[in-house]
């Protein structure tokens, strides 16, 4: 079965403030009672965090809204969309729902997002 694809009519960029991307933590630390802590790797692929933000209209709103709760099932499934710095087509899910902000007298929107790329 084959992963949604991010909609089309939605920003394909996230805006470049509120950007972040942090690499995966594969290793475990485990304290010696002496020394410096043991460290190893505990898997080989981890998920990649992402939070970013995107303007949008209210129609856009709605649409990423009718995303999250129908297309992906509230967050439980993922979906294919443009890695935002890398621009090659990777799997991402959300890490909770986007939340709203409204900017310009509500004419437009501020949607902020919690993502994991997923190995």
């Amino acid at each position: 079965m084959t992963n949604p694809a991010w909609p089309a009519t939605l920003p394909q960029q996230p805006l470049a403030q509120g950007f972040s991307e942090q690499a995966p933590n594969t290793v475990i630390r485990s304290q010696m009672e002496a020394g410096p802590p043991k460290v190893r790797r505990r898997f080989t692929a981890g998920v990649r965090n992402i939070e970013c933000q995107l303007r949008l209209t209210s129609a856009q709103v709605d649409t990423l809204d009718a995303f999250f709760g129908s297309t992906v099932a509230g967050g439980a499934l993922p979906f294919d969309w443009k890695h935002p710095r890398g621009g090659t087509a990777v799997t991402f899910r959300f890490v909770e729902p986007p939340s709203y902000t409204p900017v310009a007298r509500g004419t437009l929107w501020q949607a902020s997002l919690r993502l994991e790329i997923l190995p």
